[in-house]
């Protein structure tokens, strides 16, 4: 029996990015996202999750870094306003691409960076923080729902016909 890995989230640094971490970022997002997309030589959305750049220009990209300065996850945070908002009602906050580089997953990392989100808003005065979630992601659900999101069927939704998403909530 293998000893369990040990918790990271005491260690972690979450800072927003910089310019420094957006290539990093981007990697650790793909490969976090590598088990649910195509062949990223054909996958147009292995782009967008490689573009740390442009998500922390038009949204904020948050990190979690190891006290070594290693980037071990990322999340984009969607304020009022963002073009990275999907299903977010004006008085909610949005999260996308919460990303926990595979080395790192299952320590800890993703739920500090969703605990950020969720401080963050509720400092916003959001009502609620809204996500959308591919179908099989259960890792990242069972993590939502230890977080107190709730599933909600009426907002899922298919940006792609092959691409079904569905969505969670978590009142603040």
């Amino acid at each position: 029996m293998s000893e369990p890995m040990p918790d990271l989230a005491d260690d972690l640094v979450l800072r927003r990015a910089t310019q420094a971490d957006y290539l990093s970022a981007g990697a650790v997002t793909v490969a976090a996202y590598q088990p649910f997309i195509g062949d990223p030589a054909h996958d147009d959305y292995v782009a967008r999750l490689e573009d740390a750049a442009s998500r922390d220009h038009d949204a904020e990209l948050w990190v979690a870094t190891s006290a070594a300065d290693e980037l071990l996850g990322c999340v984009t945070i969607c304020p009022p306003g963002s073009r990275w908002r999907e299903i977010a009602t004006d008085d909610e906050g949005e999260f996308r691409m919460l990303a926990v580089a595979p080395t790192a997953q299952g320590r800890g990392v993703g739920r500090a960076l969703v605990e950020l989100v969720l401080d963050r808003f509720r400092t916003d005065g959001a009502s609620a923080v809204a996500l959308s979630s591919l179908r099989e992601m259960s890792d990242a659900h069972r993590l939502y729902e230890r977080l107190g999101f709730t599933r909600m069927p009426d907002r899922d939704w298919r940006p792609l016909p092959e691409v079904d998403l569905i969505a969670f909530r978590k009142e603040l």
